[in-house]
């Protein structure tokens, strides 16, 4: 488990929940290096391209059955979901939302012995309310997916960034963090509100999660700190295995929140 250095007061929250329901993406979307024979997305064939449409146009309408015609019965992916498992969260994610709209982009593609490997970007806007206050969702995630006999059999999430927001004005943040430590490392988290302080009071948290399916919707208790310097500036340790994990930042404005969350590879 990373571990972040800093003081701080305990809040109690389900945010933490909330964090992890806007890693889903559907299997079609995180950043990563690009195979150097992977071919460019104008020469995929017909069959590929028309999946991605329609797992776009199903998931923008909530259309969990129509979604998951696109996936085998077989389907498994590194954070631990099967088809039921990754049927079921998307129900429970959609339910929570009142809006969410899917853009999915194909980024390159080649063949395989048994179908195409792809790599796409796949952009989420959605909207939110709890306790009769809206939030605001915006999540971009890169993944690499493995198609054999027209559904998708695996998943590898390469990249993953997700905002939410709510509230008249939301901090305006900046996140330093790397996509990928060796397992062990140190490294440093930075969320940086952009706008100067002033003589309002900014509260803050640091969350470090597992991006494992038993996770997902797992709550965490949150503890806030005052921030005097604008941000967020913490310190992480790695797990000493390879892994991936949520790490987090959420900050506290008067006339607004603002929740970043980033995934980390530990390799």
């Amino acid at each position: 488990m990373t571990h972040f250095s800093g003081r701080s007061g305990r809040f109690q929250s389900r945010a933490a929940a909330a964090l992890c329901g806007l890693a889903i993406s559907l299997g079609l979307g995180a950043m990563g290096s690009t195979k150097a024979q992977a071919a460019s997305p104008e020469s995929a064939p017909a069959e590929l391209t028309t999946a991605l449409s329609q797992i776009q146009s199903a998931a923008s309408a909530s259309d969990v059955d129509a979604v998951m015609q696109n996936y085998s019965p077989t389907f498994t992916n590194e954070d631990g979901f099967t088809y039921d498992g990754l049927k079921s969260a998307l129900q429970t994610l959609w339910e929570s939302y009142d809006t969410l709209t899917y853009r999915v982009e194909l980024q390159s593609w080649e063949p395989t012995s048994n179908g195409y490997e792809a790599e796409t970007v796949t952009y989420i806007d959605g909207t939110q309310t709890v306790e009769g206050r809206s939030a605001k969702l915006e999540s971009v995630i890169r993944s690499l997916q493995t198609y054999e006999g027209g559904k998708i059999v695996a998943q590898q999430t390469l990249s993953e960034r997700n905002q939410l927001t709510s509230g008249e004005t939301p901090p305006t943040v900046s996140v330093i963090l790397p996509e990928q430590v060796a397992a062990g490392e140190g490294y440093d988290f930075d969320a940086i509100v952009m706008e100067p302080l002033g003589n309002r009071y900014l509260l803050g948290a640091a969350i470090e999660e597992g991006a494992t399916a038993t996770d997902f919707f797992a709550g965490r208790p949150i503890e806030l700190e005052l921030l005097a310097a604008g941000g967020l500036f913490k310190v992480g340790s790695a797990p000493t295995t390879n892994d991936s994990r949520w790490v987090s930042a959420l900050l506290v404005r008067d006339d607004g929140i603002t929740v970043v969350t980033r995934r980390l590879r530990i390799e």
